[in-house]
């Protein structure tokens, strides 16, 4: 893989003089600030010395780093999924594909519709999107958008094309807010959130080879915004879902409907981030993260760990990384916490206030973009390396 991006990863090293230091920052968008084991007081700004020409030992450190693609994108970028090392992009008008694995090249595979949340399941051939102007629940076919990458590079002609439709509706629903797929045993559940309502569709395989109607939750008290499924114990199914009042359960068994947190400190309406069910908690332990905080508690709504996360702004996005950990993309920082703790891993800081959004994770590797400024918005991608985290 050789993505196009700034000449300049994030780098801990020996001090350097000033004019080089000047050069650097001229250069770089994020300053990286590392922390060892414990030591972590607050985010202040403290002196840290940052390497201009790093060598290839620094190059191969554990410190995270953070890189930006060239490309500008003309219209604001929603959402991205990973399809093998590429990257789809969902913009507020088209799909797009960023070849990861050459020189960066942009294919435009769909356009004048807007892609909200979009998700790939490789397997089944299917990439899972909420889009278009009343926001539908789409499911487009993987070949299908291959076979259009193939012809833009001269590889097929029309008449090689698959000729079947290239996509299929999920249900006749409108108005979709979020959806969250969801593997138990062998079987993907497709959880989506509408305007008062909650849908959950099961994969089913070939010969139908489409999501079908599981279980429906109409007129609930608060309006789903965000939505997740738990297995408790490998056995029970359970909705998590955020409002704009807190976080609530469903019991796919009882239809049931409970509160599972709602904050008694804020004054109006709250904006729910994420859902993250904890490791090795059999399904049982959640961390509800919500405007610029974060609460541990069980499905049963009892506050299972007395440790409120506490980011250092309100973050615009707050996602859940597959090292183990929970970032939050602020206007002037982002940070990186433990899942398990909210101690506080390591901060990059913004040489100036911008607006960044979470797309997309796999392993060690975050996507983000920031928002549309001007005429135009970027991609930027980081490299955790987990190992080396309490060296930062």
């Amino acid at each position: 893989m050789t993505p196009q991006h700034t000449p300049s990863p994030n780098k801990l090293s020996t001090p350097i003089n000033a004019n080089a230091l000047a050069l650097q920052q001229k250069q770089r968008s994020f300053l990286t600030f590392g922390f060892g084991a414990g030591s972590v007081q607050s985010r202040r700004e403290s002196h840290v010395n940052v390497n201009v020409t790093p060598t290839s030992h620094d190059l191969s450190s554990d410190t995270p780093e953070i890189r930006k693609y060239k490309k500008r994108f003309n219209s604001e970028i929603l959402c991205a999924a990973l399809w093998g090392v590429n990257l789809l992009i969902g913009t507020e008008h088209g799909l797009m594909l960023l070849d990861r694995s050459g020189q960066g090249k942009v294919y435009q595979l769909i356009s004048r519709r807007r892609f909200q949340q979009m998700e790939v399941l490789e397997g089944q051939n299917i990439l899972v999107t909420i889009s278009g102007k009343k926001n539908r629940v789409r499911v487009y076919y993987l070949s299908w958008l291959k076979s259009k990458i193939l012809r833009t590079d001269g590889v097929s002609d029309v008449s090689q094309v698959e000729r079947r439709n290239g996509w299929i509706n999920v249900g006749d629903l409108q108005g979709a807010v979020h959806f969250k797929i969801v593997k138990y045993e062998r079987i993907k559940f497709l959880v989506i959130a509408l305007k008062d309502s909650i849908e959950i569709y099961a994969w089913a395989p070939k010969p139908y080879h489409k999501f079908m109607a599981f279980k429906s939750f109409c007129e609930l008290t608060y309006r789903p915004l965000l939505v997740d499924l738990t297995v408790e114990e490998g056995t029970r199914l359970k909705v998590i879902y955020g409002s704009g009042e807190g976080f609530h359960a469903v019991d796919l068994d009882s239809a049931s409907v409970y509160d599972i947190y709602l904050p008694k400190h804020t004054q109006g309406s709250i904006t729910p981030h994420c859902i993250v069910t904890l490791p090795n908690s059999n399904g049982m332990q959640l961390l509800l993260c919500y405007d610029n905080e974060g609460v541990y508690v069980n499905t049963y709504g009892r506050i299972s760990k007395n440790v409120l996360l506490q980011w250092g702004e309100m973050p615009t996005s707050v996602a859940y990384i597959g090292t183990g950990q929970i970032m939050g993309w602020g206007n002037k920082a982002i940070e990186i916490r433990s899942v398990e703790s909210g101690h506080l891993d390591g901060v990059f800081m913004h040489k100036k206030a911008q607006r960044l959004k979470f797309l997309c994770e796999r392993n060690d590797k975050v996507f983000f973009s920031s928002a549309k400024s001007g005429s135009s918005c970027q991609i930027y991608f980081m490299t955790l390396n987990k190992p080396g985290m309490a060296n930062w």
